[in-house]
Formats: structure tokens, sequence, C-alpha cells
């Protein structure tokens, strides 16, 4: 570990986190490396600062504390250090373990895709964790947002943040369009236009499977009901297909005593309310249709049937699958309808990275927006937790943009850290201040009878609702 980076010294009244044996060693005082953010970032961060070292000293007095180190990316570190990631910084991120940012400007041209995919792809923050409930007096569109409560584990380094694309009509898009039509499909009657673009979207079963196995962790430790896989594999089979199937595959091999797929759960269902039903008779039951199907396909669910009462029906039959955690899967396109009409069917969502990018801000949507959802990017050994939102630069030095999406994500920080106490502080204070109408110009034009505060006044209101909670406790 270095002395410094950037060239600030590391404080020295702190200590940094340790990674040993899969879990974290947090110390009392824990140097957490911070990007205040670019544009209104400078505003959001200012505010959340002061909410996490008033929950911190709320809760555990002069016990703990949060030692910050800033670190520097985006506008200010091209302004700085005339680079807008510079290496001190990936470092800085990798040594301390956790962190905290902002939002950062996506530079436009060439260089760096994005700043925040540069991060997440250089530590391998392979899961992008994005909880979404609804506070209480938040205004939605919806008669029903209190349905919503999910979680949303989105694959961070494979699909399109992996993707590889060749312009239309550049030597490079020619060459492997002649390799992909004169070769790879030869004789199958397709063809790709000669004048496309064309992109490739690698996903592994590498990639899936941790995705998933971080999902079903989560669920079973926080007492979750079920984790559904999110695909478009109707479509693309060997893709988001197979990341269904690899999901699959890796709850039942690792994770077999605990959990139950939905199409198990019908079988088992089955033979609870008739144990004289034959295998035959239980296939047509969990596959409408299948007298009319080939003897091949018939076979092939009976012998589905069989191997799934043979082996767990002594430990998941008899009622018993219903206490195990439910896997289940659902089409891309149908589960953003589901999750407007029916949220409370669903829990924990492990989906590709294009699928969760768009879920997570559909259903935050629901429940106040962008400036109400924190995120963390979470690796082996890592996390980094972020705001969800842009910068939004006409707003920047305004002190008027909403800060409980980093707010919130920093709740996450802190539950992450084992530090509850201090996460639920932050929770509750920002859900006692927008019930009590004090709120940011987002929610107060939304909001009839609301109190339009300032983003470091909105800060303010916080902490008091905080002691307010402490005393009453």
């Amino acid at each position: 570990m270095k002395q410094s980076y950037n060239g600030i010294p590391v404080p020295a009244d702190g200590k940094p986190i340790e990674y040993a044996g899969g879990a974290f060693r947090v110390p009392d005082r824990p140097i957490i490396p911070f990007i205040e953010g670019d544009g209104t970032g400078r505003d959001i961060w200012r505010a959340s600062r002061r909410v996490f070292d008033a929950a911190v000293e709320r809760a555990y007095g002069a016990k703990r504390k949060v030692v910050w180190f800033e670190v520097f990316a985006g506008e200010k570190a091209f302004n700085h250090f005339r680079e807008l990631l510079p290496q001190d910084t990936v470092e800085a991120f990798r040594d301390f373990r956790v962190a905290i940012k902002g939002p950062l400007t996506t530079p436009v041209g060439g260089g760096i895709r994005s700043l925040n995919v540069a991060l997440r792809q250089i530590l391998d923050l392979y899961a992008c964790v994005r909880p979404v409930r609804y506070l209480p007096g938040v205004p939605s569109p919806l008669r029903h947002p209190e349905r919503m409560n999910v979680i949303i584990f989105r694959e961070n380094t494979e699909d399109v943040y992996a993707g590889i694309e060749w312009r239309s009509g550049t030597p490079e898009a020619k060459k492997l369009l002649e390799f992909l039509n004169n070769d790879m499909l030869k004789g199958s009657g397709k063809q790709i236009r000669w004048d496309s673009g064309v992109g490739i979207k690698p996903m592994s079963p590498t990639g899936t499977k941790r995705l998933v196995r971080r999902a079903i962790r989560h669920a079973l430790e926080n007492k979750r009901r079920i984790v559904t896989l999110v695909h478009k594999g109707n479509i693309q089979k060997f893709t988001e297909g197979a990341f269904r199937d690899w999901g699959y595959e890796l709850a039942k091999e690792e994770f077999r005593p605990y959990v139950v797929t939905e199409r198990e759960s019908w079988i088992l269902d089955n033979r609870d309310r008739n144990p004289n039903l034959s295998v035959e008779q239980n296939a047509i039951l969990i596959e409408p249709g299948l007298e009319r199907a080939t003897e091949s396909f018939q076979k092939e669910v009976q012998a589905e049937v069989r191997r799934v009462l043979e082996s767990i029906y002594a430990s998941h039959g008899q009622g018993q699958w219903k206490q195990k955690l439910m896997v289940n899967d659902r089409i891309a396109d149908s589960i953003f309808q589901q999750v407007l009409t029916r949220a409370d069917e669903y829990d924990v969502l492990a989906t590709p990275n294009l699928n969760g990018d768009y879920l997570s801000d559909a259903c935050a949507g629901q429940v106040g927006g962008l400036g109400m959802a924190p995120g963390g990017n979470i690796g082996d050994g890592y996390g980094c937790f972020e705001a969800t939102h842009g910068t939004a630069p006409k707003y920047a030095d305004k002190d008027v943009i909403n800060p409980s999406s980093v707010m919130l994500s920093g709740a996450m920080m802190f539950d992450f850290l084992g530090w509850s106490e201090a996460a639920r502080l932050v929770e509750d204070g920002i859900a006692r201040t927008i019930q009590q109408k004090r709120v940011t110009y987002d929610l107060e034009r939304l909001m009839e009878g609301a109190t339009r505060l300032r983003t470091s006044e909105f800060a303010s209101a916080i902490i008091e609702n905080m002691e307010a909670r402490v005393a009453a406790d």
C-alpha cells in the first residue's frame, strides 16, 4: 500500500479494510476513498457526507468513524492531472477495497467509453446491485407503488459492456461480414445485410454463474422468497437462453438443499396432491399439450419428471418445497409489464447486463426516479457504491439536486460493512423527511403542500430526523 495517492497522503487516523478467506475485516475507523463526482456531484457529495457522518456518530458514538479519503476521476481529475481516470485512483480503490462515488461524465468521442464502466471492468466488479423499494410519501405514477420491493443483480462485465462492434461500411465490418455470410451462414438461407454495422455480445457460464451465485446467497441470507432469472432466451438461445440455463445449473449444483425451481415445484405439488399420479400424467400436467407433441419430446418431459421425483422428493416433497427459495425465470419483455401490474410477485432479479440496465431504471421510475435509486458494484473482495443518475451539469453548484441516490448508496455501503445501525438511520431519516413533505424540487413539484428545500437543507432535515429517532429510542 502506498503512502499517498494522486499526491495526497493517506489519512493517518484510519486503517484500510482487509479481505481474507472470503470475508471483510472492517476496522472501527476504516479509510474509505470517495470521488465527489462531476456536475451536481459536488453539491450531492457535501450533503451526503454530512448525513453519513451524522449517522455513524449517532449509531456508535466515538467508537466508530469513517475516515474519508478523496481520490479523483472525471473532470476534476482532468483539471488536476490531465487524465480522466488516474492510475492512482484505481489503485486506491483496489487497496482500500470499499469506496463511494458521485456521478461521472461519460466522455464523448474517443478514449474511455465510460469511466463507470472502466472502473467496474478494471476491478472486476461483476455484480451491479440495485435495490428498488418504495418510501411512503414519494410521488409515484402507480396506484400501489408500495408493492415494489426488489433487488436487481445485473451482470456487470459481459453482454453489451464487453461488446465489440464495427461501423457500417468499414473494412473491418466488411471482413467480418464476409466471414459470417460466406462461411458461417453458408447454406443456411440466412444472410446479414452487407451495409450492416456489426456487434458481438459475449456471455459466459463463468460470468453468469458468479452473478447468480451472489443473487442466491443474498436471497438466502436476507430471507427473500424468489430469485428470478431475466432473459430473452426465446430469441437468443445461446446467449440469453444460456444465461437462464446456466443460472438453473448453478442453483441446483451449489444450493440444492435450499432451492426449488418453479418447474420442480409443479412436479412436486402434483405428486403431493395425488400420490398415485403416474409419471406420464404428471408430465402432461406440467407441459400442456404434451400428448400432441413428438414421442421423443414426451419421453424427455417424462424423464424430467422421473428425475425430479427420484432426486429431491424425499427432501422437497410433501410440502417441504414451499419453505425453499424459489428460482424461476421470465422473458425480459414480459417482466417489464409484470413489474407494473404485479410487482409484489418479484423479489430478487438476476439479469444480464442490458436487461438489467433497462429494468432497474424502469423499476426506479415507479418509486421516485433515479434520484431515489441507490446502487453498488460488487466483486470478490471489492465494493464501489455510487449514484445511479447522471451529472446534470446545468444544475451544478446550484444546491438544488436530490442527493438521495448517493445517500441511499451510502446506506448500502454501511450494510456491506456490517454497520447496519448506521444504514437504518440514513434510510429512516430520508423516509421521515419525505413523509414530512420537506423535499428537493424534483419531488416538491409533484407533491401537494410540500416545502421545497435546497440540497444542503434536505441533508439538515434528515439529520434532524435521525436525532429525533435516536432520542425516541
